[in-house]
């Protein structure tokens, strides 16, 4: 392969070495989860959802693989925000490594709260607002509520001066794009992360005439093969309507090399991935570069830059 084919990637003030990412969730509740992301191909890592007090999730079983990905409902398992603002703060740019601290509060105060810390701490990194977890009980995702995003991040603002990035859910109508870029256009974040996993997805096993998990009577997010065409309508329709310099991070769907080179042909700046890492583990990054440069090469491209948001319609 040419080595003079970059997978180099910035996002706000910060310059990624590779595309490739882990998305939060999957084998990053650890440190030596992410310190094991940190040490592969990935261009960095991205911590698990934080809340502020740690949390065991939802009851087992919570998570179930299929042919064309996965089902869960795991209730934001996680060490607590300390944890992992702790590593953040250790290891950010480590060997030129990019750490993005997600937070995921279960109400506005918390995510305030932690923003806050965030803000008064040493670690001077990306932080990732999720504002999509499909998965709490009880809980409604705040980022289809466009006024409440909008006061969220208003407050935010007042006080966070670092720089600030977005978790989305899927969004299915035209105006529902228009309306969340009009809100985030407003406001001075980074990038968006599109998309989290379509929620409240239902899997049967006929056999036993059963739900696949326990959890909310089955009902999960749903995440793998099933959601590309999705996440990559998101990516495309955002791109399409966002500042310039508000970057996008796609996320979904992605097994190969090709599914990366999609993503980035619709408007991601970098690339997350998912459940194909719960499957693999971090030698997927390996795997997913080399097919991503051969694909380049095919067509004369040297950088991730020459064919970024270059979609065409027909």
């Amino acid at each position: 392969m040419p080595n003079n084919i970059s997978l180099k990637a910035n996002i706000g003030d910060y310059q990624f070495d590779n595309v490739l990412l882990n998305a939060a969730g999957i084998r990053c509740a650890t440190t030596d989860e992410l310190d094991k992301i940190l040490d592969s191909q990935a261009g960095g890592c991205v911590t698990k959802s934080a809340t502020p007090e740690p949390r065991k999730g939802n009851e087992s079983p919570r998570m179930k693989a299929t042919a064309l990905g996965c089902i869960n409902s795991m209730g934001l398992p996680n060490h607590g925000f300390d944890y992992y603002l702790k590593f953040a703060e250790a290891n950010q740019n480590k060997a030129g490594k990019q750490v993005i601290l997600s937070i995921a509060g279960l109400s506005v105060d918390q995510n305030l709260e932690m923003l806050k810390k965030i803000q008064a701490s040493s670690f001077d990194g990306l932080t990732e607002l999720n504002l999509s977890c499909p998965n709490i009980k009880g809980e409604s995702q705040i980022a289809y509520d466009f006024e409440a995003v909008r006061e969220i991040l208003t407050d935010t603002f007042k006080f966070f001066k670092k720089q600030l990035g977005i978790k989305l859910p899927p969004y299915f109508d035209m105006h529902q794009f228009d309306r969340i870029a009009e809100v985030l256009n407003g406001f001075p974040i980074t990038y968006v992360n599109a998309i989290n996993s379509v929620g409240n997805g239902l899997i049967v096993n006929p056999e036993t005439e059963s739900a696949v998990i326990k959890p909310k009577g089955g009902f999960g997010g749903i995440g793998g093969q099933y959601i590309k065409p999705t996440a990559l309508a998101n990516v495309r329709a955002l791109r399409l309507r966002l500042r310039p310099d508000i970057s996008i991070i796609g996320t979904g769907g992605i097994r190969s090399g090709q599914d990366v080179f999609e993503h980035i042909l619709c408007g991601a700046n970098l690339v997350q991935i998912g459940t194909q890492f719960g499957f693999e583990g971090t030698k997927i990054f390996d795997r997913i570069s080399r097919e991503l440069k051969e694909i380049m090469d095919k067509k004369g491209y040297q950088s991730v830059a020459d064919f970024r948001g270059k979609l065409k319609t027909l």
